[in-house]
């Protein structure tokens, strides 16, 4: 499968998911049996863990098919760098989509930190502590100041796997077999913009 192809897969599905048509995946025993197998997805997904942005439900997909890296504010540390590089070095992914989603909560909290000096118990400031740069390269944009911090905290993620990263993902990218691209998920209409493509 092609990056492309594979990223039609996904826009067909949400607009899918916006017409409110239930796709019911085969869940079944032979489904399962096969996967025990293997596994061969299409996208590697990073997104946050909020729990209003289910991957595979916004997308119509089922078991076996994306292969999902989620944390609050849709970060990529070592464990995440890790796990999308075992995606398109062994799982062979041509797609890797980074989404971030409206009212993100994570990248609030480092709006907080920037605003209103704000600070967080436990690890939580070291978690939002990679989003900052996003919400102040955002502050001078038009617009709505959450949206524009969350769009530019993908941007930043989506810079670093593209141009940043180790050459098992620059390799892939230079030859045509793999892409990153940046998306943001409304939460009111299940509408995801693919807004930053290559």
């Amino acid at each position: 499968m092609t990056p492309d192809e594979a990223l039609a897969l996904l826009i067909e599905g949400n607009n899918a998911f916006l017409r409110d048509e239930l796709r019911v995946p085969d869940l079944s025993a032979a489904r399962r049996l096969s996967l025990a197998a293997g596994q061969a997805p299409f996208c590697a997904y990073v997104t946050c863990s909020d729990s209003r942005v289910p991957p595979e439900l916004l997308f119509g997909r089922g078991l076996g098919e994306l292969f999902i890296i989620r944390n609050a504010g849709n970060t990529v540390d070592t464990v995440a760098m890790g796990s999308i590089e075992y995606a398109v070095a062994e799982l062979g992914v041509p797609l890797v989509v980074v989404l971030g989603h409206e009212a993100c909560g994570a990248v609030k909290a480092a709006m907080s930190v920037v605003e209103k000096n704000a600070r967080f118990p436990g690890a939580i400031d070291n978690m939002i502590e990679p989003i900052i740069p996003a919400v102040l390269e955002a502050r001078l944009q038009p617009g709505d100041p959450l949206e524009n911090a969350v769009k530019q905290n993908v941007r930043r993620v989506v810079e670093v796997l593209r141009k940043e990263s180790d050459p098992i993902m620059l390799r892939p990218q230079q030859e045509k077999r793999l892409k990153v691209i940046g998306a943001y998920y409304h939460l009111d209409s299940g509408r995801v913009d693919f807004f930053d493509r290559v």
